[in-house]
């Protein structure tokens, strides 16, 4: 991590040491140079047709940008990468997006907040060695039962894309969301509180 970000974060969080909390918001490309990044919020190519973030960064949990680079690992093990599409999301941007779509089967109500909002989940897909992403049978953010992992009317290689995917990130400590292929929560996420961290655009 540069310093001076280094900085920000231990002035903003008071920290007394120059060890960074699990707890602490930290940026993911600061730890790690393996992941491809797709920031959908930060453009209008989503279900929302509009850019909601200043910026493309992905910021996390520290104890969950740790899970995530070691789920990233295995996959690398294997010949493919995780690729990005959305991380934390600060809750005046829910409160953003809770304004154009104001309907909690896509976007979670602001009064309540989501895992998004707490720095524990992550919207994500692997891609091969030449940057293709493999098929999972929909789109990111399809909103319809064919994006559920019980739905079966899949084909045999969406199905296994699937299941390598879910594999390697339980095994790294992340639970699915599951009407959404794309979507992991680390476990116990859901005790973090609430956050409206923002970042500064790079």
């Amino acid at each position: 991590m540069k310093f001076v970000n280094l900085l920000f974060l231990l002035t903003f969080f008071g920290a007394t040491s120059q060890t960074i909390q699990d707890s602490t918001f930290v940026r993911l490309a600061d730890y790690s140079s393996d992941f491809v990044f797709d920031m959908k919020y930060a453009t209008a190519d989503n279900f929302l047709k509009s850019a909601v973030y200043d910026c493309g960064e992905c910021y996390l949990r520290k104890e969950t940008v740790e899970a995530l680079i070691n789920a990233n690992r295995e996959f690398l093990k294997s010949g493919f990468r995780i690729k990005i599409f959305d991380c934390y999301r600060p809750l005046d941007v829910q409160k953003k997006m809770w304004s154009i779509v104001s309907n909690p089967i896509y976007v979670a109500d602001p009064a309540k907040g989501s895992i998004h909002n707490r720095g524990g989940a992550v919207d994500l897909t692997l891609i091969d060695e030449n940057g293709t992403e493999l098929d999972m049978g929909t789109s990111y953010d399809h909103f319809g039962p064919e994006a559920a992992h019980a739905y079966n009317k899949l084909s045999s290689k969406v199905k296994r894309n699937r299941k390598f995917l879910r594999k390697v990130m339980e095994n790294n400590g992340f639970q699915t969301f599951e009407s959404e292929w794309w979507h992991y929560n680390l476990r116990g996420a859901s005790t973090l509180p609430v956050s409206n961290f923002k970042w500064r655009c790079h």
